[in-house]
């Protein structure tokens, strides 16, 4: 009889009102596919039409102070909650911090961020503090609880990643971190120092195809395990909680692509480079510097002014040095655009300038690989699509042993010459996700595809839509420092 009472009492206006959010919340709950969220519906029922929980019940307390506080708690907490599902399921904001994609997108640049556009991803996490991806500020914990764990699921969209997108996505290799040293790729760090370590106790050099990876990775590690004073603790994070990059598709999935001498190839084909896109060159000048005025006009940030210090590359670059190894005038390291290459060459105190090579084969993917790849001379490679099987090789396990083993999770090992998956032996395998090739185009300083290999459809995160707020670091507040015409730009793919 109450509940009859209290539903008669009910104006016209909260049944509308209930009406209305109780079709939203079920197009939405229909939209995530989780129908276990319809049990929400009761309470939405008791909050608008029958009352029996106290949702205000703080509105009759005859205590001023009480009422004062527990508004701010209701606006906060309404702010959060509403924060939360704009930020999971349609926008994020996002700083760019490093120059891999420069100059398309520059240092300072906050985007806009539309997480709709490819579907917005079911978090793998979803007790998690808003706005924060994996730590808290000032308290320097963990923004999220680990329990429960939800599995990948990607609402329907109105689009799929493109080639020449530009893609917001969850760092691949974060999934393993060391504390201290946040901003590098664990994987990177113990392979390096596995191979210090291995010169340093075997006398020689590791080499590819010589020495296991596996050998050097592990002596790697093992150090890394046990100097927790300079790497800090090692944690482990889920897809939707590591580092959130920005970098432009270039591979699709069942593209084949090769990098030859900077040049881009998909399935044979030459790729259309970005019309932005920068490589770095040696460039020879007389005098002790180039002035601010043409760094300037060049476009080149504070942090992109270096000076080439490896003789090696400079001697393969074609810059000669004297007969006590010294080269006789200042030799900067500049990245560079095709219209600002073309401008430094016409500067007078410019003597030479030659693209900077780079050989250093083992700071590619897969880590530690034999076939001599480097980041402007790489492949080919076969990027794995949803629903295809390949035949793995000794020639090409190491490619997708990491999507095998960490991104599909199975069991991978090679054990006599032969390939156990989940305990069984099997010389193919059949991915179940579509993967993604993704590189800056600040070619010659961006960690890419290049260093740490595929992007998995389930580390998508979503689409850059403009620019709403640009600071240059190197200018003051009254020198420039708002780049004004950046303003509210639209990110336009190519």
């Amino acid at each position: 009889m109450d509940f009859i009472k209290r539903v008669k009492q009910v104006p016209v206006s909260k049944w509308i009102k209930f009406i209305i959010v109780t079709i939203l919340y079920v197009l939405w709950t229909a939209w995530i596919g989780n129908f276990w969220l319809l049990l929400i519906v009761p309470f939405i029922f008791d909050f608008y039409i029958t009352k029996y929980i106290p949702w205000g019940g703080w509105k009759k307390s005859k205590n001023e102070n009480v009422k004062k506080v527990m508004e701010w708690v209701d606006a906060i907490l309404f702010a959060l909650i509403a924060v939360y599902f704009i930020n999971i399921f349609f926008f994020q904001n996002y700083q760019i911090p490093s120059s891999s994609l420069e100059k398309t997108l520059l240092v300072g640049d906050f985007l806009f961020v539309g997480k709709y556009n490819y579907g917005a991803r079911v978090p793998n996490t979803p007790l998690s503090f808003p706005l924060a991806q994996h730590t808290l500020p000032v308290l320097d914990c963990k923004s999220y609880i680990d329990w429960p764990q939800w599995s990948y699921k990607r609402l329907k969209g109105p689009g799929t990643v493109q080639r020449y997108d530009i893609v917001v996505f969850n760092f691949p290799a974060g999934d393993t971190v060391a504390l201290k040293r946040q901003q590098e790729d664990y994987y990177s760090i113990c392979t390096r120092i596995g191979f210090e370590y291995y010169f340093r106790k075997n006398g020689k050099i590791a080499l590819p195809g010589e020495v296991p990876y596996e050998d050097v990775y592990n002596l790697g590690r093992d150090f890394v395990l046990n100097n927790k004073g300079e790497f800090g603790d090692i944690v482990y994070r889920p897809v939707d909680r590591r580092e959130n990059y920005v970098k432009r598709c270039v591979g699709l999935p069942g593209d084949t692509l090769q990098i030859i001498n900077t040049q881009v190839y998909i399935n044979g084909v030459k790729l259309k480079n970005p019309k932005k896109m920068q490589l770095c060159y040696y460039v020879e000048i007389e005098g002790s510097s180039i002035s601010e005025q043409n760094f300037r006009k060049l476009n080149i940030s504070v942090e992109d002014r270096n000076l080439a210090d490896d003789p090696r590359l400079l001697r393969q670059a074609g810059f000669q040095s004297d007969s006590t190894g010294v080269f006789n005038h200042v030799i900067y390291k500049l990245p560079l655009t095709e219209e600002s290459l073309a401008m430094i060459k016409k500067f007078r105190f410019v003597k030479k300038v030659a693209m900077a090579p780079n050989n250093d084969d083992l700071s590619t993917y897969p880590l530690f690989y034999d076939k001599n790849w480097t980041v402007d001379d790489y492949g080919p490679v076969w990027i794995p699509k949803k629903g295809s099987t390949i035949t793995l090789t000794k020639d090409n396990y190491r490619i997708y042993e990491r999507v095998i083993k960490n991104y599909e999770n199975n069991a991978f090992e090679v054990k006599d010459g032969k390939f156990l998956i989940n305990g069984k032996p099997s010389d193919t395998y059949t991915f179940k996700m579509d993967y993604y090739w993704m590189m800056g185009d600040n070619r010659h300083n961006s960690a890419d595809s290049r260093s740490w290999g595929f992007v998995p459809e389930d580390h998508i995160v979503g689409k850059p839509l403009f620019v709403w707020l640009s600071l240059d670091k190197d200018r003051g507040w009254f020198d420039g420092k708002i780049r004004w015409s950046r303003l509210f730009s639209t990110v336009k793919n190519e």
